[in-house]
């Protein structure tokens, strides 16, 4: 019944009607987040934020502990498929009430909760984000936001009209190095920027993606504290495997997760799009690790261990040229050697953005502070005074009236689309892709508007999926 009741018109395979494409296209312009704050004109729910956590195992355990040491904000309802893991979030706060269902919790608590948080695999983001908006809830998504790039617009346009508080789980955007990056490219601290490379080189990262065959063609009963049904969700049906999917390696499956580059890119692509006030890519292409691309099996249930990636962004005055090039690397690739030169007082960081600017490079390894090539030059160049801020605690001061909150899905959702289009052309290696971002759609390639989106299990369809 709850099933049923959570669908809705929407249709990524039709064309967008003229109101939906006008908020649509509205939300990549480069003043959305000043003109679409994703909310944060709504008032205040109450003097405390009653809280409840979708997800309470693996990231959802330092989630639901940060959002609790904000003194305003109070745990009262907690979710997950995994007994063990309700189990133990119950004995961190035994006043909450317990759900295995997250359709249950949001049904029975009602006005009783204000916000939630999505902490669970990347293929029940959106259907678990929708609804909680679609309800009046302020939502925490876990990056990538959604799975797919349909997906991702959708609940992009949810969050605008429905004047909800949200925020993407870019933990980074609220450090003062992130925010001291995006200063100096504002303010074009390196000049005009030609060109930008990214990485996510982490030692071990590719070890979940090492899976060198199709899905297990058998399985085994599910253990009896894990509802495999609902963790499946809006997957295709599969038997249970140990140690293939939960509680770690979901990632490395198409059905479930999105990638390396999709699980870190909205961490490293942040800061980037944010200092430079991008819009959508023009075209993407991918090159991919070569026993995976020559693997018909591999290609079609699993994620490559390592890819790179070149979009196209339309310039602006921030830029050198009428484009600009980015590139993603990851797993096996990196990026190229003159460019990790530049940075020669150490080995070069494995997850970082290195972007080249007429006047200078601008080097920032996630989580620590940037740095201005050649150091020497940039000395005496001065850094912002920024105050310090809680990524968690933004959000929840946003929920309460009291804060404007960065990584809101007005802003991070053009972004995360970007992102996943790069993991269709992964999917289509070599080919580039051609972009229409009005229209939603591959103009050139149209095997590739096939990957845009996903069709749900039967009775999880939500949002028109």
């Amino acid at each position: 019944m709850l099933g049923r009741s959570m669908k809705s018109g929407f249709h990524p395979s039709r064309t967008l009607t003229r109101r939906r494409f006008l908020c649509s296209t509205a939300l990549a312009g480069l003043t959305a987040p000043l003109i679409l704050p994703s909310g944060l004109r709504a008032a205040a729910p109450s003097s405390r934020l009653n809280h409840a956590c979708i997800g309470v195992g693996g990231m959802g355990v330092g989630d639901r502990g940060t959002f609790a040491r904000h003194p305003r904000l109070q745990i009262v309802a907690l979710c997950d498929v995994d007994a063990n893991a309700l189990a133990q979030a119950a004995k961190d706060f035994p006043g909450a009430r317990t759900y295995t269902d997250w359709r249950e919790l949001l049904a029975q608590e009602g006005d009783r909760i204000d916000s939630v948080n999505v902490t669970v695999p990347d293929h029940m983001h959106f259907p678990i984000a929708c609804t909680a908006m679609q309800k009046g809830k302020h939502v925490y998504c876990q990056k990538p936001m959604c799975h797919d790039v349909a997906e991702v617009r959708k609940l992009t346009e949810v969050s605008v009209q429905k004047l909800v508080v949200t925020q993407l789980g870019t933990q980074m955007a609220a450090s003062q190095g992130e925010r001291t990056m995006v200063h100096w490219l504002k303010t074009g601290a390196i000049g005009k920027i030609k060109h930008a490379y990214l990485c996510a080189n982490r030692p071990g990262a590719v070890e979940n993606y090492r899976l060198l065959g199709p899905r297990p063609v058998g399985g085994t009963q599910p253990p009896k504290h894990l509802d495999w049904d609902l963790w499946l969700g809006t997957a295709p049906e599969r038997p249970y495997a140990p140690d293939i999917y939960h509680p770690v390696k979901w990632r490395a499956w198409l059905d479930f997760g999105t990638g390396w580059s999709g699980d870190i890119g909205c961490h490293i692509f942040d800061a980037v799009w944010k200092g430079l006030g991008l819009q959508p890519p023009l075209d993407v292409i991918a090159e991919v690790q070569e026993s995976w691309k020559n693997s018909p099996a591999r290609r079609a249930d699993t994620w490559p261990q390592g890819q790179h990636i070149t979009w196209t962004f339309p310039g602006n005055d921030l830029t050198e040229g009428k484009t600009l090039p980015i590139e993603w690397f990851d797993g096996d690739y990196y990026p190229p050697e003159e460019i990790r030169a530049l940075y020669s007082l150490k080995d070069y960081p494995t997850e970082s953005a290195m972007l080249i600017g007429t006047d200078g490079a601008l080097l920032y390894e996630l989580g620590r502070s940037p740095i201005l090539l050649p150091e020497k030059q940039f000395e005496n160049h001065p850094r912002p005074k920024l105050e310090p801020r809680d990524h968690y605690h933004h959000f929840v001061d946003a929920c309460l009236g009291a804060a404007k909150n960065e990584s809101h899905f007005a802003q991070t959702g053009p972004m995360t689309e970007a992102i996943l289009l790069g993991t269709v052309a992964i999917r289509l290696p070599g080919v580039k892709l051609e972009w229409n971002h009005r229209r939603m759609k591959v103009a050139n390639v149209p095997a590739a508007n096939r990957l845009l989106a996903r069709h749900y299990r039967k009775g999880w369809r939500t949002g028109g999926f």
